[in-house]
């Protein structure tokens, strides 16, 4: 059976503090890094997706020139929810 010690008790203390430090110092290096990258290749996607809905915008009104507008959703609103009947109270003297 083993004891604990003092000694185990800062060894372990010194431990988890050298790893805190240790990562805090690699995280301010490479964090930046990697956000950055993360933004660029956001900001690719979008620009990519823009440029196809862009593209696919343009060959539909070259080919077709009619304007079609969806009102499905204008003629039928949505229910609102009904929580509870409304109920009139009168004070009593």
């Amino acid at each position: 059976m083993q004891e604990a010690s003092f000694s185990g008790l800062i060894k372990a203390i010194f431990y988890m503090l050298a790893f805190y430090y240790i990562f805090k110092f690699l995280a301010r290096i490479f964090l930046p890094v990697l956000v950055k990258k993360t933004v660029e290749k956001a900001g690719e996607n979008f620009s990519r997706q823009q440029q196809y809905t862009q593209d696919n915008s343009w060959q539909k009104t070259r080919n077709n020139d009619e304007i079609i507008i969806n009102t499905a959703n204008a003629k039928n609103p949505r229910e609102t929810k009904k929580i509870g009947d409304y109920v009139d109270y009168e004070e009593i003297d």
